[in-house]
């Protein structure tokens, strides 16, 4: 596993106390997977907890490089079965999704699951149950996705488990969202009309400092049952955020001009097409910036003392998120989170293709490549790298989707060179890779039915061969009308696709 950064979860403060037997405890992280799950698992392995994982997709955890450490119970929060097998002989659970990407219905579905763990935990005597909130104010209305997860809060603190909900506002860490719009709004415009929002106060915190509490919870009092605010040394309006990021990138402060008629919906829908944050991600976190969120009292440092060198200001953990942008090492990132509305279901194998509905568009070429050559360019495109076909056909499409409340284009990828299951790539999702053989993705594009996209190389005497499959079911009349209108383009779009990536392979040998 890479070496971590602070915290590892060896420093003497975070370490695991062993059982009275001498065991080590079990920890269950429920959205392990997850922009603050995938970075508490190595950290609470290192700190000598035995790890286990509730996750829907078994495949996503073991793409994770300490994925074959851990224990995986396949299911969601919301299915009690799964939730009960995964809470047996577990000391402590963490529980650490949220909605933030779902569409309607997402307060009952949060209060399901969150029951749901709650009586399971309970059931199974955990001696503590750890959940990452939302920072807010009292006495004023909340928007809907804030409230909900103050509701999560309430569920899991009146489970009869000693818990503790850590809240927290807006958190600074390369991959979160909040850096990411803080970063593209301020790298692209150096002017900006901004929501009234832009003068309230916040109190951001470094996804280090997070995770700092997150692992500190664990050894907390089991006599505690109680939501504590967690943030950062600096107390700061969104527009000295951004003009703050500024400094730290190198850039000119940005002017800044507050308008009272950017409503929250219109402002997610200017993010969704300014940044790569799509709408569905865009609205709840400009909700959450409609009043100050600040901490209202330092009663976290009585239960887990802050880190030994201090918490992180903000221009700090701006320097570091940038630090780790460039060096091509995000850990995780928002981009991966499952969106709500999108196909997840994987391509059904070609037998099972009998009797529905289905177009395909298959290319091949050859190239005197070696396959190593080819695999790389490959596994390399999209994002910065683009799609090695015409580039004003795959803007155009996505921008289409962006307008229409999609991901579009700009969600990029994580890593510039290494892809795994389950990483976004663009507008597509990464379903299947096979290192130097197959890469497939799904499509997360807004289309009339279920989309996918399978990139193969083999070797070919002293070359390669490299096959791509467009793969499309369609859904209904307005399915197959859809292919139709794009079929023209596919010759544009999918045989250069092909012919340009196996030269390019030729011209890196």
């Amino acid at each position: 596993m890479a070496e971590l950064s602070a915290p590892t979860g060896r420093e003497p403060g975070l370490r695991a106390v062993p059982r009275p037997d001498g065991t080590m405890p079990r920890a269950l992280v429920i959205g392990a997977t997850g922009y603050l799950g995938g970075r508490l698992v190595p950290r609470l392995l290192a700190a000598g907890y035995a790890v286990r994982v509730l996750a829907r997709a078994p495949e996503r955890v073991r793409a994770f490089q300490w994925g074959d450490d851990v224990e995986v119970v396949e299911g969601a929060a919301a299915e009690a079965a799964a939730v009960r097998r995964a809470v047996a002989d577990v000391d402590v659970v963490y529980y650490l999704v949220h909605s933030m990407a779902a569409g309607t219905g997402f307060e009952e579905a949060d209060r399901r699951a969150a029951q749901t763990v709650a009586d399971a935990a309970a059931a199974a005597g955990v001696g503590r149950i750890v959940y990452l909130g939302g920072l807010h104010p009292d006495d004023v209305p909340l928007s809907p996705h804030l409230r909900s997860r103050v509701e999560v809060g309430q569920i899991l603190l009146d489970s009869g488990v000693p818990t503790l909900v850590l809240q927290a506002g807006v958190v600074i860490g390369s991959g979160s969202a909040s850096f990411e719009m803080v970063r593209h709004l301020t790298d692209v415009l150096p002017y900006m009309p901004a929501p009234r929002w832009v003068r309230n106060r916040i109190q951001p915190i470094a996804v280090r400092d997070v995770l700092h509490y997150l692992l500190g919870a664990a050894r907390v009092d089991p006599a505690v049952n109680r939501a504590v605010d967690i943030g950062g040394p600096d107390v700061l309006r969104y527009g000295q955020m951004m003009n703050g990021y500024a400094v730290v990138a190198g850039l000119r402060q940005r002017a800044i001009a507050a308008l009272p008629v950017l409503t929250p919906r219109l402002a997610s829908h200017w993010v969704n097409l300014v940044t790569p944050i799509p709408r569905s991600i865009a609205r709840p976190l400009v909700e959450s910036l409609q009043n100050d969120c600040v901490v209202k009292d330092d009663d976290v440092d009585a239960l887990i003392p802050p880190p030994a060198a201090g918490l992180t200001p903000y221009r700090r953990a701006v320097a570091l998120a940038l630090g780790r942008v460039e060096a091509d090492d995000v850990e995780t990132s928002w981009r991966d989170a499952e969106l709500s509305g999108v196909p997840s279901d994987p391509l059904p194998s070609d037998p099972d293709w009998a009797g529905r509905a289905v177009f395909t568009d298959a290319r091949s070429a050859r190239t005197p490549a070696p396959p190593d050559r080819l695999w790389a360019v490959v596994e390399g495109i999209g994002g910065e790298n683009g799609w090695y076909s015409s580039p004003v056909l795959w803007a155009l499409r996505g921008w289409m989707d962006r307008i229409v409340g999609g991901v579009g284009l700009a969600r990029g990828r994580r890593s510039r060179r290494r892809l795994a299951v389950g990483d976004a790539l663009d507008f597509w999702r990464v379903e299947a890779v096979e290192p130097g053989r197959l890469l497939r993705l799904r499509a997360e594009m807004k289309v009339p039915g279920l989309a996918w996209l399978e990139l193969r190389v083999a070797p070919e005497g002293t070359g390669a061969r490299y096959d791509q499959r467009a793969v499309f079911f369609p859904q209904g009349l307005a399915g197959r009308l859809y292919w139709l209108a794009v079929l023209p383009f596919h010759g544009f779009i999918f045989r250069g696709m092909a012919n340009r990536i196996t030269a390019a392979a030729a011209r890196a040998s």
